[in-house]
């Protein structure tokens, strides 16, 4: 006798590209890719064109800074004087050179404070000069022609003088300086250019 399983029914296959395999199947939307258009390309080669100027422009001054000397440093015309001065002590021992140089310091510095420019001129002419633009007081006139006289007699005549006159020459040096500077005098005359001298023809 034969006996009849029971029937198993099964769903129907569904075909291929229906909605439940096409919804599987289903991705996200990738964003657009950007493509460089060629502003974009000359914008970039302007902005490297660009920083590579200024590194040119920068490398070029710090070239220039670095070739350049240091700014001088200026000395006024007091302090020159009176570092020569105290130099001058060195060669004491040496009347004739010592005197040279006291002579020649105080020269100059009243040359520079009061825009003298005659450094050849003789202790006569240098002196006449002085006296005539009043730049020194009387005092300070005599203090100055017989100071240059005795240096004179030193240099040129061999006149012979021991250390003590030798220093009282230089403090007379250095009170001419210090009398004549603002700096160091605020009583002292202020800058003025002295009026030339007559030349003689």
């Amino acid at each position: 006798m034969t006996t009849n399983a029971p029937t198993v029914l099964l769903p129907p296959a569904q075909p291929v590209g229906t909605n439940a395999l096409a919804a599987a199947d289903i991705r996200d939307v990738k964003p657009p890719v950007a493509i460089p258009s060629w502003w974009t390309a000359v914008i970039g080669i302007a902005v490297v064109a660009a920083l590579a100027a200024a590194a040119v422009y920068a490398w070029r001054r710090y070239r220039r800074q670095q070739k350049q000397p240091p700014p001088a440093i200026v000395i006024p015309p007091y302090r020159r004087a009176l570092e020569r001065l105290r130099a001058a002590l060195d060669m004491i021992h040496n009347p004739e050179r010592f005197c040279v140089a006291l002579s020649d310091a105080v020269r100059v510095y009243l040359e520079e404070r009061f825009d003298l420019r005659a450094p050849e001129r003789t202790t006569e002419e240098f002196l006449a000069e002085i006296q005539a633009s009043s730049l020194l007081s009387e005092l300070q006139q005599r203090l100055m022609g017989d100071f240059l006289t005795r240096c004179d007699l030193v240099k040129f005549a061999r006149a012979e003088m021991g250390e003590p006159e030798l220093r009282e020459l230089y403090d007379v040096a250095v009170r001419l300086v210090e009398e004549t500077e603002p700096l160091l005098n605020p009583q002292a005359a202020p800058v003025v250019s002295a009026a030339p001298l007559p030349t003689t023809g």
